[in-house]
């Protein structure tokens, strides 16, 4: 049998090694915070780098749609946090440290959260959404991420009026698991971040133009039965264009997906493998 980790012993043990990880992150943020962009502007930068909405109240399986209406206040409560910064050259952005701890004293409700391998409710509970949609902007700059963290290739939810491809979101935690990036670059970038009634809306902008735009695509997308278990398939690729000539200067592969399915699959088309070790 496997040893269980401190974290699985209980809820206390779990609640203790969170409160660790926390401590660690407040540390280590005390060492950076120098660094951290922080800096909010009412004026908008000139140039639009790239522009995304990301539909607030989708249908994901069958999660409680009071739990996406809580969603859309949470969102709504951080969109102000965010909207207005600027990353200037040298500076970071850390979502958690400017969105700050999510408390229902500061009007935060129970709202959609993925625990493990499945949709769970948290205080704050959306956040993610908003993270997604600052990564996939972000794609498409020259800036540099410096932490990501993944869902851990699970796919929790059928394609519904899906935009991006699979492989792009995000996964937070406050404060300890992040969304941060970093401007290496000497432009000084903008997030515009807000929410109407039915959308959570953002713009990256810049103080002029980048000599690169970027194309991000997936390939090779299938879904297989491997034993009893269906997984998604997928690369994503990034492709780096020179904005003046049109040249393509590189193509990375930036995500490799076989991502357990968690949902009814009856309706997929599936390729059987039969060679799994």
């Amino acid at each position: 049998m496997k040893r269980k980790l401190f974290c699985e012993i209980s809820p206390v043990t779990y609640a203790i090694s969170v409160k660790k990880c926390e401590t660690m992150r407040f540390l280590h943020n005390i060492a950076d915070r120098r660094s951290f962009a922080r800096t909010h502007s009412d004026e908008k930068l000139q140039y639009v780098i790239y522009k995304h909405n990301s539909l607030i109240r989708r249908r994901l399986g069958n999660v409680d749609m009071h739990l996406q209406e809580n969603k859309a206040v949470n969102l709504s409560l951080a969109a102000p946090k965010i909207n207005g910064v600027l990353i200037r050259p040298g500076e970071t952005f850390s979502f958690w440290n400017l969105v700050g701890s999510l408390t229902e004293k500061k009007g935060y409700r129970e709202g959609l959260t993925i625990f493990s391998d499945h949709p769970s409710s948290g205080l704050g509970g959306g956040m993610c959404q908003m993270t997604n949609l600052i990564h996939w902007m972000i794609l498409h700059s020259e800036m540099t991420i410096t932490e990501h963290h993944h869902h851990d290739q699970i796919d929790l939810f059928p394609d519904f009026n899906r935009t991006i491809p699979f492989g792009t979101g995000t996964s937070i935690m406050y404060n300890y698991l992040d969304y941060r990036f970093r401007n290496d670059t000497d432009i000084t970038y903008q997030l515009i971040i807000y929410t109407t009634d039915e959308y959570l809306c953002g713009e990256l902008r810049a103080d002029r133009r980048q000599a690169y735009k970027f194309h991000i695509e997936s390939e090779n997308v299938f879904f297989s039965r491997e034993g009893d278990t269906v997984y998604r398939n997928g690369d994503v690729f990034r492709e780096k264009i020179d904005r003046r000539t049109g040249e393509h200067v590189s193509r990375e592969l930036i995500r490799h997906n076989h991502a357990r399915v968690c949902y009814d699959t009856s309706k997929l088309e599936i390729t059987e493998v039969t060679n799994v070790v």
